[in-house]
């Protein structure tokens, strides 16, 4: 059996170059890793990437340090498969990641002058459509969760001075779309309401909410898991008191689970 590659005194170079050193020697050595290709990895990276946005919202520092190294890992490997199959090496990636960072900055590589991270964002998008962008979106991924999406979207527009400066603006059409989906949607008579209808409101009005959100600096994904996890917490001590006394949730009325639920608040 071989030795493993040992720790030594680490600069960002040589620890880098340790993580390729045991990533290539697992890709020959491990029947696992061996096994893997680029569609096998994809689902098992997107899990490391959820998991570390949990740990970044929890501010766990030794998870978050966990889970970057466990994203970086998979960062490597898809390398590795590359070099492998011809198509290029760590090398090329580090390399096109810094030249474009270069190039998209030349208020700091350059003769460029900003006052400030709108103009930042302004240049980024003008220099993508300069590159061969057809379209100041064509950068949103179609495969983003659709609340993320939205957030990108609107940021993405943004870019290009399509946006509302006055908050008060951005208000008035979260109602405007509160509104119209109330029209669509008769609380007092849902059987007359057309669904297909009340939804396309419905995602107006969650749209221009996200919109909102992102004028007063509340990021709506952060917002909406932190919810989730207060809910859940929650909801666990509520199942936890109910089991403590002997009861079944299915047995209790809703004011009964309130009772538990409002101790929940108190603690929480």
């Amino acid at each position: 059996m071989s030795h493993p590659i040992p720790a030594i005194e680490f600069t960002p170079a040589t620890a880098f170059q340790r993580l390729l050193d045991v990533l290539y020697t697992l890709r020959v050595a491990c029947p696992w890793d061996k096994k893997q290709t680029m569609q096998s990895l994809r689902h098992l990276t997107i899990e490391e990437l959820y998991e570390l946005t949990d740990a970044i919202l929890d501010e766990d520092y030794p998870e978050i340090k966990k889970e970057l190294g466990d994203v970086m890992m998979h960062l490597v490997f898809y390398a590795r498969i590359a070099e492998e199959e011809n198509r290029f090496t760590i090398v090329d990636v580090l390399n096109s990641i810094c030249d474009k960072l270069i190039s998209r900055h030349p208020h700091v590589y350059g003769d460029i002058d900003v006052e400030n991270e709108e103009q930042v964002k302004q240049n980024w998008e003008t220099l993508k459509l300069k590159e061969g962008n057809k379209s100041v979106l064509s950068g949103v991924p179609k495969g983003l969760p659709a609340l993320v999406k939205a957030y990108r979207i609107q940021d993405k527009v943004r870019g290009v001075g399509f946006d509302w400066e006055d908050k008060k603006e951005v208000w008035a059409k979260v109602e405007e779309e509160l509104a119209e989906f109330k029209a669509e949607y008769d609380i007092d008579k849902p059987e007359e309401s057309d669904l297909n209808k009340a939804e396309g409101e419905f995602g107006d009005l969650l749209f221009s909410l996200i919109n909102y959100a992102r004028h007063i600096g509340i990021n709506p994904e952060n917002a909406l898991e932190r919810t989730n996890k207060k809910f859940i917490s929650r909801f666990t001590y509520l199942e936890q008191r109910a089991n403590q006394n002997g009861q079944n949730l299915q047995d209790m009325t809703l004011e009964e689970m309130d009772i538990y639920w409002n101790e929940a608040k108190k603690l929480s």
